[in-house]
């Protein structure tokens, strides 16, 4: 499944993500899970809303290095 965030279009980390979702874009979302429960919850709750699946991925380190950048990553939407 990582394999799809280097292959389709994607916002990297969690205001991107959050204003893709609030504005109808994603069709998934990949969060880490060591990401600090404060900065996801938000974004966990509008997907529940909205019908749109979550991955979880161990770590955001892998997160982060799955899109191809160097740092960290809490959260990627893979967009429509």
């Amino acid at each position: 499944m990582l394999s799809l965030l280097k292959e389709e279009k994607k916002v990297v980390g969690t205001k991107q993500a959050e204003r893709a979702l609030l504005s109808d874009q994603v069709k998934l979302v990949y969060i880490a899970r060591d990401a600090d429960s404060h900065v996801v919850n938000k974004l966990v709750d509008i997907c529940k809303s909205k019908n749109i699946e979550v991955i979880y991925v161990n770590t955001m380190e892998e997160l982060g290095k799955a899109c191809e950048i160097d740092v960290n990553a809490a959260s990627v939407a893979l967009l429509k």
